[in-house]
């Protein structure tokens, strides 16, 4: 049974949060493009646009990379699967650029290290960013986000669900025990 950890009105602070501390690491918002990992970290993304266009004055493009993926909530007990990438759509090009990649939930870091390579296949951005709404430990590879909405510890066991309400038609951050 899923309990309900953070609302939706507490996931939109942690959005501005986000935007703002992108805006002040930035230095401004010159060159920034967000790309979103599909599926909710495609909506995130836009939403950190809209936000910093109410900021700052300027459209920031938003990309998105379809990734078929090793994730906490599709997983059977130990059998991983190598993340690939299906699909990019981003209209601009990254090279040098700084790109913020955006997710819904950081868990091993296998499909932010296949986003990595999807990028660098697409051009030579001059900085990579990783921005996630949730950060729930647990890596398996070095990547650490640079930008944190929640820490949300977590256990092996559990499945963290990030919802959207362009998506899921309400908006929220749950944890499901798998453990029956």
């Amino acid at each position: 049974m899923a309990h309900e950890i953070v609302d939706g009105s507490s996931m939109k602070r942690a959005l501005t949060r986000i935007t703002y501390e992108i805006i002040e690491q930035n230095k401004g918002v010159d060159d920034l493009v967000f790309v979103g990992i599909k599926t909710r970290g495609i909506y995130l993304a836009e939403r950190l646009a809209k936000r910093m266009e109410q900021l700052e004055g300027v459209k920031i493009p938003v990309g998105s990379l379809d990734i078929t993926l090793y994730r906490d909530d599709r997983h059977q007990p130990n059998h991983h699967v190598e993340p690939t990438v299906e699909n990019a759509d981003i209209a601009v090009d990254i090279t040098d650029k700084h790109v913020i990649l955006v997710d819904d939930v950081l868990y091993t870091g296998r499909t932010v290290r296949a986003a990595l390579d999807a990028l660098m296949d697409l051009g030579r951005p001059k900085r990579i960013s990783l921005a996630v709404l949730v950060d729930r430990g647990h890596r398996e590879l070095p990547i650490r986000p640079d930008f944190v909405g929640k820490n949300i510890p977590t256990s092996n066991a559990e499945t963290v669900h990030v919802a959207v309400e362009e998506y899921d038609g309400h908006e929220d951050i749950s944890i499901d025990n798998n453990q029956d």
